[in-house]
């Protein structure tokens, strides 16, 4: 039915909106308190949402001891570290910048599958990785390449975001035998609470329940957004698109991610929307498309994009 369908079309644009807005999000809580908080809180929201989801469909199953481990090790790397890198590089890399970095996780799961699993990059992907890595250069540069080597640049934030692509393309590859045996709302549900877990460790060793009242009504509302919106109702909405469009077509929406993150960090943050950005960014995406249709068929992103 169409009308059945438009919803669904709907539901998959709010998660990749959402997943767009969460870099600037992340970025207004960040003036508030330090990145572990960030991650704490978010994620404490995220697990209750996708949580009462699960239960609601009736798809909530006690994991085995081995598959709560194997759920654990994803939420190790997935929330609690990948989260770390990212919140921790927003503290001084741009929201923009940011999400263009993140657009090339296809890149890397390319790089993985041929250094680890021995799999064949052909001409076009080649081409493709290296036109998208030099629009990572051209958008961390802001254009002027010369000026990667000096301190000006005042980005440290990027390694930390540039680290977290390749560490998120280990966890997809990592998530494909779960997704093959589990519902994959159920299973982002175990390895978020794991990972929101292992986040408590740091949480309470430091900062602790004291930093949280320091976040003032625009820090909340980052929080709640990324909580709320990104990690609980994107990830539902997600997965009900997923089950009604072909996969083929739904990964199409995710190259607007990195379009809304640039749109809206110049409107909340005033991020100058520059043309090495725009041109950079266009490089990226381009890089990606011709490096995943290969990937895509392996079905290993659809249902692992960003939280």
């Amino acid at each position: 039915m169409p009308s059945a369908r438009l919803l669904n079309v709907a539901k998959v644009l709010f998660a990749v909106v959402a997943w767009g807005a969460s870099f600037i999000a992340t970025k207004v809580a960040l003036r508030d308190v330090s990145p572990v908080t960030v991650v704490w809180l978010r994620f404490a929201m995220g697990v209750v949402i996708i949580g009462g989801a699960v239960a609601a469909r009736g798809q909530l199953v006690l994991p085995s001891w081995r598959e709560a481990a194997y759920f654990a090790l994803l939420g190790l790397l997935g929330i609690a570290y990948h989260q770390w890198l990212q919140s921790t590089g927003l503290q001084t890399a741009q929201a923009s910048t940011t999400a263009w970095i993140v657009a090339t996780t296809p890149i890397f799961m390319a790089l993985l599958g041929w250094l680890v699993l021995g799999e064949r990059l052909g001409t076009v992907q080649i081409m493709g990785i290296v036109l998208a890595a030099f629009g990572v250069l051209v958008v961390v540069s802001g254009g002027d390449l010369r000026a990667l080597g000096l301190d000006q640049t005042g980005m440290p934030g990027n390694l930390y975001i540039l680290a977290s692509a390749p560490n998120w393309a280990i966890f997809s590859v990592l998530s494909r035998r779960g997704l093959r045996q589990h519902p994959p709302a159920r299973m982002m549900f175990y390895v978020m609470g794991f990972g929101w877990l292992f986040t408590s460790l740091l949480f309470f060793y430091d900062p602790g329940w004291a930093e949280i009242g320091k976040l003032s009504l625009s820090g909340w509302g980052g929080i709640a957004f990324l909580g709320i919106a990104c990690s609980g109702l994107a990830y539902v909405f997600w997965y009900d698109g997923l089950q009604a469009i072909p996969a083929s077509q739904i990964g199409a929406y995710l190259y607007l991610e990195p379009l809304v993150a640039v749109a809206v960090a110049g409107v909340i943050l005033g991020e100058p929307i520059l043309l090495a950005s725009i041109l950079g960014g266009g490089g990226i995406l381009l890089g990606v498309y011709l490096v995943e249709r290969p990937i895509k068929r392996k079905g290993i992103l659809q249902a692992t994009q960003e939280i």
